[in-house]
């Protein structure tokens, strides 16, 4: 999990170690560190990682499904949220839609894999 490893527990900080956990998981998904999408460790596997108490580990959880960052499906376990993936379009979504699907027929026809084409967003995200 790359991302995961980016994230560190001061014990020594004035902030407690749910909120560094929630805070860092927000702006990792917030810098595209975490992708829409990607699935995050298990509560359990998170505090093993981080040498923190489950409970430490789920209320972070707890206040990013609250503020929409994350999402957890019974069984498949917590990914990060993405409104494009979890819910309906509004007409707001079909302009994004629209061109996606454009860039995904011309990346095919000129033969790209979804890994080539999916750098090439990236490389321009980056750009933007």
């Amino acid at each position: 999990m790359g991302g995961m490893s980016l994230i560190a527990v001061d014990t020594a900080s004035a902030e407690p170690p749910y909120e560094q956990v929630r805070r860092q998981i927000a702006a990792l998904v917030a810098d595209g560190e975490l992708a829409a999408g990607q699935r995050l460790p298990t509560v359990r596997q998170m505090a093993t990682d981080l040498g923190l108490a489950n409970n430490t580990v789920a209320r972070a959880y707890r206040e990013l499904e609250a503020a929409g960052v994350i999402a957890t499906h019974r069984r498949r376990g917590t990914f990060v949220r993405s409104s494009m993936l979890d819910e309906p379009a509004d007409a707001g979504d079909a302009d994004v839609r629209s061109a996606a699907a454009d860039y995904v027929r011309t990346a095919r026809r000129r033969g790209l894999s979804l890994a080539e084409a999916t750098r090439l967003v990236e490389a321009e995200w980056k750009q933007a």
